[in-house]
């Protein structure tokens, strides 16, 4: 857990980076950093271990930190691009030890693999050395799950799949190192989030990512069988590891492709995407839907008085003001510049001026009138408060039957606010509705 920032005399305890971190953070670290040590320490001290175990170890060994050098370039990339609890895929190695092997020997195939993932992958990208040993307690901790399951549920031998119990006491054993892992990440996650708080997708991934990891641990499953078995065939596990390695980096790039870099919301194409697919849906199920186009009003001055990377930490802040608002599933998206905008699928049908749609842009327009978004800039820190935001709605079907009229009603709308003063709501009227315009928004 040393500081990458004090290469002079870099073992001194109190030059450890986790210590800059809250209190209420270091305490759960340390805990599940002691805990796992402990359990070593006393696997550890339990008697000697087989010739078989020791050669399973080694090989375990040596395909993970070969996985990891084939993988480098990709595990890299992954992890740069990467905004949920991350799975590097070398959960098939440990499983396999956890279910191979005694916990002593299978902490000592975490520990090797994940050093070595250190030097080779963390490292590179500045991830903090506190960060890594977490992972690597977390991951020594879920071996000892899974093996409880198994001791407990089996007869202390690893598991040959000859018959529905031991097939079940597999599941258990997954679903066990699986739990243990992603809900130790999501907490050390919570804990150490600043507001706003992070979603479910920040704390413990998307659905794909955790179906992901449950097919590797189901490979590491296997590859526990075959080394159990016919050691030699483990190999084979090699080949579909790397083709999931680059399914899940193309999935990755997709989606950093669709989000705007600066606020983290969807970009202007990927929401025009995806709002008309929603209000497809919505027109086939005779469903209702809403536009809110928000703009920060004089922007401009922010930028001018405190430069352009004050001025993105106030979008990035007003983003999470509104993201925080609205639903999950609702679309939110930037639209460039100041201006933002959010599609509410399926909102009730009695929207007007004083209704749920006008509701929901009161309750952004004043939570982005308290902020207050601390900012560095060249004469010193600062926050910025007095932000203000003009909105304007409209629903469909009724300013529109598709995407272009609606955005059209709404734009109305929100230039009927900056018209009566700015830092005001206005939801379309029929009359406002402007007939649709060729595709593009502006």
């Amino acid at each position: 857990m040393q500081s990458e920032s004090s290469p002079a005399r870099p073992w001194r305890l109190t030059r450890w980076a986790v210590w800059a971190l809250p209190p209420r953070v270091v305490t759960p670290i340390l805990l599940v950093e002691l805990t796992a040590l402990g359990l070593f320490a006393l696997d550890a001290s339990q008697g000697s271990f087989t010739q078989s175990a020791l050669f399973s170890t080694l090989i375990l060994c040596v395909l993970g930190v070969v996985h990891t050098e084939i993988a480098v370039g990709l595990e890299r990339l992954r992890r740069q691009v990467a905004d949920t609890p991350h799975g590097d895929l070398s959960s098939v190695w440990t499983f396999a030890g956890a279910v191979l092997l005694p916990p002593a020997l299978a902490t000592v195939v975490v520990v090797v693999i994940f050093t070595h993932q250190w030097f080779r992958v963390w490292r590179s990208i500045q991830v903090p050395v506190y960060r890594h040993t977490f992972s690597t307690a977390t991951v020594v901790l879920a071996c000892h799950a899974a093996s409880a399951v198994l001791n407990y549920a089996g007869d202390g031998r690893p598991p040959d799949f000859g018959s529905a119990k031991e097939l079940l006491v597999v599941t258990l054993a997954i679903l066990a190192y699986a739990t243990v892992n992603t809900g130790l990440v999501a907490a050390a996650i919570a804990l150490s989030a600043a507001p706003p708080k992070p979603s479910p997708a920040q704390l413990i991934g998307h659905w794909d990512d955790n179906m992901l990891e449950l097919a590797t641990l189901c490979l590491g499953a296997l590859a526990a069988l075959t080394l159990g078995t016919k050691p030699w065939l483990v190999v084979l596990v090699m080949a579909p590891l790397l083709v999931l390695h680059r399914a899940v980096l193309v999935r990755q790039l997709e989606e950093v492709a669709s989000t705007d870099s600066k606020t983290g919301l969807l970009n202007a194409a990927a929401w025009h995407t995806r709002a008309a697919k929603e209000l497809r849906r919505a027109q086939r199920g005779r469903n209702t839907a809403a536009v809110l186009i928000m703009d920060l009003d004089h922007f401009k001055s922010v930028n001018d008085d405190h430069g352009h990377l004050a001025g993105d930490e106030v979008l990035s802040a007003v983003a999470a003001a509104v993201r925080g608002e609205v639903r999950e599933h609702d679309l939110v998206g930037r639209f460039g510049g100041e201006e933002f905008v959010v599609l509410l699928p399926e909102l009730g049908r009695e929207l007007n001026g004083n209704g749920e749609l006008h509701a929901i842009a009161e309750r952004i327009r004043h939570r982005i009138s308290t902020l207050s978004v601390a900012v560095s800039t060249p004469n010193g820190s600062l926050s910025i408060a007095g932000l203000s935001v003009s909105v304007g709605g409209a629903t469909f079907p009724e300013h529109g039957n598709g995407l272009e009229p609606v955005l059209e009603a709404a734009d109305s709308a929100l230039y009927a606010a900056k018209r009566d003063g700015r830092n005001a709501v206005r939801i379309a009227e029929f009359s406002q509705v402007p007939r649709p315009r060729s595709p593009g928004r502006r």
